[in-house]
């Protein structure tokens, strides 16, 4: 069962990894990033990071609809962490089951903009964009840091 899904620049770490777990009550912590799946170093970084209680699968965007839309995640209470709005675009619109995008932290760039709700998440045009057409597809999305901070919706 998908929990959350939930946009994050830093992926896993204390707050994702404790505050979030704990709160959804999850089992499992999908990490869907193409760069990480291919990079050994950051995949022994995010093992690292992820409580004892949970057990830890990083897959490509691409190979997480896949296993998400063949039913191999089913047993799991699931989390799943991406670090860009564009891959939880691609995983929300292709997996029914994912029904809220959580956003986090997204950090400024030049090509960015800060949210007035938050200042700590920043969007580009296209960001909005796809958003936008996640909450016309009937997807809850969400703009909270932490689990006890008020729900602001986007």
């Amino acid at each position: 069962m998908v929990k959350l899904l939930r946009v994050d620049h830093r992926l896993l770490h204390g707050q994702v990894a404790f505050s979030w777990t704990g709160y959804l009550g999850v089992d499992c912590i999908l990490i869907a990033n193409d760069e990480a799946v291919n990079d050994d170093l950051r995949k022994t970084t995010l093992r690292l990071a992820k409580p004892a209680s949970c057990k830890l699968i990083i897959k490509s965007v691409q190979d997480s609809i896949n296993a998400l839309n063949a039913g191999k995640a089913d047993k799991y209470k699931l989390f799943i962490v991406v670090d860009k709005v564009a891959d939880a675009y691609k995983l929300a619109k292709a997996v029914d089951r994912i029904k809220t995008v959580n956003i986090g932290g997204l950090k400024a760039t030049d090509k960015t903009h800060p949210h007035p709700a938050n200042n700590n998440i920043n969007f580009t045009d296209e960001d909005e964009q796809q958003l936008t057409e996640l909450k016309n597809m009937g997807k809850s999305i969400e703009l909270r840091m932490v689990p006890n901070d008020p729900v602001k919706n986007f």
